[in-house]
Order: C-alpha cells, then sequence, then structure tokens
C-alpha cells in the first residue's frame, strides 16, 4: 500500500517514521504548501515522490491512502480534496471542527465508495481489547464511575492558541479522555455538562467535562494544555479499580482490590509507535473493499464530534475557521 503524507508537520514525521518499519506499506509521497519542506521530508525519509501542493498528490493515482496531518481547520477542505480525487483518507484527530464537517464527509466517502478513517489511535490499539476485557471479566466487579485525564504543556504552539485554526485543549487533548469513556462505557450517555478556561481568543486553556449514562455511570475527564497531568485513566467497581496509565498511548493496565493491592497486570504488546494500528486497520479495509474501519466506523467519528458540540455549546466556543 503507497502512502501520501499530506502536511508536514511534527506528526508527518511520527507517521513516517512509523510508516518506513512497516511490511507491506510504502512512504510513496508527501506533499506541503512549500516544494521545499517537501522536498526535506521526502530527503529525510527516503520518499520518491514530494509535491509542492495538495492538489498534486491528491491527483496522483499512484497513491492508496492519504494521510492527512494539518491542523484541525484544514481538515474538512483537505479530505474532501482526496476524496474527490479518488484518494482513500486517513485524516488526523479530532476528525474535524465540528459534526455537520463530519456528516459531509462521510456522506462523500460512501458516496464515492473509498475509505475513509479517523486517526484516533487509541481506538485501534490491542490496549483497548485488553481494557475491555478486564471490565468484562468482573474483575472489579459493578462499575460506576472512571476518570481520565490528559496535560501537556504547549500553551506556547501556535496551533493550540488559534482560534481559526480551531486551537485549543479540546479538539486536541480532550478527545483522548473523552473517547476512553465512550470506548469503557458507551455512546448511550444522557447528560453532559462542563467548564472550562478560556483564552483572550476564545479557545480553552483546559476543560472538565463530566458525562451521565442512563444507568447512572459517571465520567470525570479533562484535559489541559497549561499543564502535565499524569494521564490517567482510572475505572471504579464495587471491588476495586482498573488504572490505565497513560491514555493517549497505553503502558499498562492494572486492576487493584479492595484493598488497593494490585491483583492482575495485564501486558501491552510491544510496538513501533503505536500510530502502526491505524495504517494496517486501513490497509485492511481497503483490501476488502470497506468504506470505513471496524475499529474507529463513521458513526463513532461522527458521535464524537457531536458530543464536542454540545461541550462547545455549554462553554461558548467558535472557531473563527467555521
Amino acid at each position: 500500500m503507497k502512502i501520501g503524507i499530506l502536511g508536514a508537520g511534527s506528526i508527518a514525521h511520527s507517521m513516517a517514521k512509523t510508516v518506513s518499519r512497516m511490511e507491506g506499506t510504502e512512504l510513496y509521497a508527501v506533499a506541503s504548501r512549500s516544494i521545499g519542506k517537501a522536498e526535506d521530508f521526502a530527503r529525510q525519509y527516503q520518499i520518491p515522490k514530494a509535491y509542492g501542493s495538495y492538489q498534486e498528490m491528491a491527483e496522483d493515482p499512484a497513491v492508496d491512502l492519504v494521510y492527512v496531518a494539518t491542523p484541525h481547520s484544514h481538515h474538512y477542505a483537505h479530505v474532501k480534496l482526496c476524496l474527490e480525487h479518488g484518494r482513500n483518507v486517513l485524516c488526523e484527530k479530532a476528525f474535524m471542527v465540528n459534526s455537520s464537517q463530519a456528516r459531509e464527509v462521510v456522506r462523500l466517502a460512501r458516496e464515492k465508495r473509498l475509505l475513509l478513517a479517523e486517526a484516533i489511535w487509541t481506538r485501534y490499539m490491542p490496549s483497548r481489547a485488553l481494557i475491555r476485557e478486564a471490565v468484562d471479566s468482573g474483575i472489579i466487579g459493578e462499575v460506576t464511575s472512571l476518570t481520565a485525564n490528559l496535560g501537556y504543556v504547549v500553551k506556547h504552539k501556535e496551533r493550540l492558541i488559534r482560534s481559526d485554526l480551531g486551537g485549543g485543549a479540546l479538539l486536541d487533548l480532550g478527545v483522548y479522555p473523552v473517547n476512553f469513556a465512550l470506548m469503557v462505557f458507551g455512546d448511550d450517555y444522557e447528560e453532559v455538562s462542563a467548564d472550562a478556561v478560556l483564552s483572550g481568543e476564545g479557545v480553552d486553556l483546559q476543560n472538565s467535562i463530566t458525562l451521565k449514562w442512563k444507568d447512572g455511570k459517571f465520567a470525570v475527564l479533562h484535559s489541559n494544555m497549561q499543564a502535565l497531568t499524569d494521564r490517567r485513566g482510572v475505572i471504579y467497581g464495587d471491588k476495586g479499580y482498573i488504572v490505565v496509565e497513560n491514555i493517549n498511548n497505553c503502558e499498562s493496565v492494572c486492576a487493584h482490590d479492595l484493598e488497593r493491592k494490585l491483583i492482575r497486570k495485564y501486558e501491552i504488546p510491544e510496538q513501533i509507535t503505536g500510530y502502526e494500528y491505524e495504517v494496517e486497520a486501513c490497509r485492511r479495509a481497503i483490501k476488502a473493499g470497506e468504506v470505513e474501519c471496524k475499529e474507529m466506523p463513521h458513526a463513532d467519528s461522527v458521535a464524537v464530534m457531536a458530543l464536542l458540540d454540545k461541550v462547545r455549546k455549554i462553554l461558548g466556543i467558535t472557531y473563527t475557521c467555521e
């Protein structure tokens, strides 16, 4: 499978390092708004094709899958560009800026019978099944709540402080606690509440989201681009609790009893970087003629965006790029 990378920023480098070590995939092309930047990127990873415009790469029929690695604000336009030129797409999270955009690109992908997948890597990792196994086993009894957080000191990054780029903690970091909660408890929540600290430009510097499910389960979620957090997800039951170290790229899953003693540790498989799982899922789906990956189907991507829309409405956040 020949992969083209659209955008040449830091996340694109992470993907290139991953794909270069995978079997059955080939780094075939990279596109940037600057031909010089594209050529430098191509030389670094021995990529045959370098394009100075996104459209040129989208028009290349040899590209089997385009990885969109541009800011959130540009996902809609860039995904549409690729789909309209017949390219399968793996789009970096957050999938879009809002659910309306998400529904439109899903409609287009289905109309053209092309794969469209969201690159929220935690949905594809083996750790997802391990967490599910632990919860379903009853090792911590009846589960009633969870907490999850993600925070890094990244408030200086331009794409995160600008409203016109879809900046803020919510789309960049908050998607991970939200996805963690939905993977554990499902998406049939019935209540959403939220609070945040906003910047002068109107993006959230940190936020807190509480979800309540119909059966009474609670999820308390936090993301922060001003501080480093422990990145933990903790699932609570009446016989103990499960600690997931690093919800952004799981390092361990440990179950503890009512005396807080470790009773089981679930081993996490070795990986290249973690990005390989979403790429491999796309390869399988394309080979099977599918338009979505079962690990993160279109309905789930749209549902996450719809939840983020609700949170933004509560917080009063409107991106100038919408």
